[in-house]
């Protein structure tokens, strides 16, 4: 069994379109919460799913999407 593990990926701002590091959870296979930018202190919408080989997608989003 896999150990969970905090992975650092880089995403893109939906506000200011800035690239950032975010810091990922992947002991869990979705989920969802709200960080701010770093750049413009937006606040981001990531959803994060992990799939059965432990890859790691994330995608952003405005919070009024």
């Amino acid at each position: 069994m896999k150990m969970p593990e905090i992975t650092e990926t880089h995403i893109s701002c939906p506000y200011c379109g800035e690239s950032i590091s975010i810091l990922v959870d992947d002991s869990l296979l979705e989920q969802t919460y709200v960080e701010d930018c770093q750049v413009c202190c937006q606040p981001i919408v990531l959803d994060v799913a992990v799939d059965v080989d432990g890859d790691v997608s994330v995608s952003a989003r405005c919070e009024n999407e």
